[in-house]
């Protein structure tokens, strides 16, 4: 992949350039009503019915984490309040990048175009891509798409705004659930998984993989 120049490089961006704080959000929401056991539980059923909820039609991503931190409570026995998943919600456009993030970024946006495909909202997302330290050419969300990831109809949307098609890109992401198996079926050859320790890899769906995204410059040989 190192002789592969492509014509974007996309992203996920978060978990993947921005640090995803939803685990960090529900520790202070429950933290103190649950033991340790159980908290690692409620993360890992919040994480999931979050995935539940975007696989239908889109909608709103607050309703989205109003629903899977409702559905998680009544999982793990806990009085859900309305206020606490608005609080949620609200602290998105809050989140930094991982700290290998803009260095990396900066290198490779001299060179390539970089864009952005996140399941985000469109009055959220600017604040993230703003902390992240390099321009973008463009950003696209779920909004736009009127879909999720790991939906198809969110990546073809982006092909049809960027006049690209999958052999084109080299796209991005720590996760294979949202991005990387879907970029695989969809014929992305070119893919790096950044292993951010939130899932397993998984060979099959053929990636290079970094640490962080200060190693990206040296995978499209800068």
């Amino acid at each position: 992949m190192a002789h592969f120049r492509p014509k974007y490089i996309t992203f996920d961006c978060y978990g993947t350039l921005t640090n995803f704080q939803m685990a960090e959000a529900a520790r202070d929401l429950y933290g103190e009503q649950l033991s340790e056991p159980h908290m690692l539980e409620f993360i890992r059923n919040f994480a999931a019915y979050r995935l539940d909820e975007i696989m239908g039609d889109w909608k709103p991503y607050n309703e989205v984490v109003h629903n899977s931190l409702e559905r998680a409570c009544k999982r793990n026995g806990i009085i859900f309040r309305e206020e606490a998943a608005r609080m949620v919600y609200e602290r998105v456009p809050s989140w930094g990048p991982h700290p290998d993030v803009p260095a990396g970024l900066a290198k490779v946006a001299k060179e390539i175009p970089l864009v952005i495909l996140s399941n985000a909202m469109n009055a959220q997302i600017m604040s993230n891509v703003e902390k992240l330290g390099a321009p973008f050419h463009a950003v696209y969300t779920a909004e736009q798409a009127n879909a999720y990831k790991p939906r198809f109809q969110a990546f073809e949307y982006m092909f049809d705004m960027l006049g690209c098609g999958p052999e084109d890109i080299l796209h991005c992401s720590s996760s294979f659930r949202y991005d990387l198996m879907s970029a695989h079926d969809l014929g992305i050859k070119n893919k790096v998984w950044v292993n951010r320790g939130h899932e397993p890899a998984n060979p099959y769906y053929g990636y290079v993989e970094i640490p962080g995204i200060s190693d990206l410059p040296a995978v499209v040989g800068l």
